[in-house]
């Protein structure tokens, strides 16, 4: 199955390194769906996981709050403990391809000036 849409992070994301040194990023990711209710939209979590490489090199681009479009593979539910003892589930997918779909949320904004300053680019996996 492939999911692919417009998504904003959560978090700023987090490598780490598997015992092989393999980089691993989570992102949290969330996707608006459907109809406004009282003035919200839907949203639905998501965690990815990138690998690879790329990792290192997108990190210090990405923050919370970013606008990506994304396209992921392999989704599935995970089940886990919360702290409280009770059972929690959540989506998780395997990131594929990210794109930036705006400036990182620190950035300055859109202007005349420096227009073009951020470009779109796409990160295959």
């Amino acid at each position: 199955m492939l999911m692919i849409g417009l998504a904003r992070l959560g978090n700023d994301p987090e490598v780490r390194f598997t015992p092989d040194g393999k980089a691993v990023m989570d992102l949290s990711l969330a996707f608006s769906y459907g109809r406004k209710v009282d003035g919200k939209q839907p949203t639905q979590w998501v965690n990815g996981t990138m690998w690879g490489d790329r990792c290192e090199k997108l990190r210090p681009h990405l923050a919370k709050g970013q606008l990506l479009f994304v396209s992921m593979t392999e989704p599935h539910v995970e089940t886990y403990k919360r702290h409280d003892g009770t059972e929690g589930v959540t989506l998780r997918a395997r990131v594929g391809e990210l794109e930036f779909a705006g400036p990182k949320p620190d950035s300055q904004p859109q202007t005349p000036q420096n227009a073009g300053k951020y470009p779109s680019r796409s990160y295959a996996g």
